[in-house]
């Protein structure tokens, strides 16, 4: 697999969308030689926060009918991974990932996805966001609708 043609793709993708005024961020998905998907950050134009190029990517590989499922593929991004885009990645199946920008770099252009690896490393409590655990007062359980279809 040509790993450099795939990776200067997603760069590519990247510069153009800096270029419109996008963040500076391009995926790529590729299978058995073959491209699956591509994604643009599409945050700034379009005002959702989880419109970063990987998942943007991964989207499209499902919309597209090819499968959300990716076992097997590798994804091709030009910065490292935020924590969203790296679980979506596993969540997709995803083997391997290159990427081209480090996280060092992003922090230095003013991106926001190091601290969020920061903050993740904290034991919950110390997180600066609350997680508490609620159980619903209703009947049906969707866990148990699920596992039991």
């Amino acid at each position: 697999m040509n790993h450099q043609k795939y990776i200067d793709q997603a760069v590519q993708l990247a510069g153009d969308n800096v270029k419109q005024n996008g963040k500076p961020f391009g995926a790529v998905i590729v299978k058995n030689d073959d491209v699956i998907s591509t994604g643009i950050n599409k945050a700034i134009q379009t005002g959702d926060l989880t419109a970063h190029a990987e998942t943007e990517a991964i989207r499209t590989a499902g919309l597209d009918g090819k499968s959300y499922l990716l076992e097997g593929a590798t994804l091709y991004a030009s910065g490292h991974p935020c924590p969203m885009c790296l679980s979506a990645a596993y969540l997709a199946g995803i083997k391997e990932i290159y990427y081209a920008s480090t996280l060092e770099e992003a922090r230095e252009a003013g991106l926001g996805g190091p601290q969020i690896y920061k903050e993740l490393k904290k034991d919950w409590g110390e997180q600066k966001i609350a997680l508490r655990q609620m159980p619903a007062k209703l009947e049906e359980n969707p866990f148990k609708q699920w596992g039991n279809r």
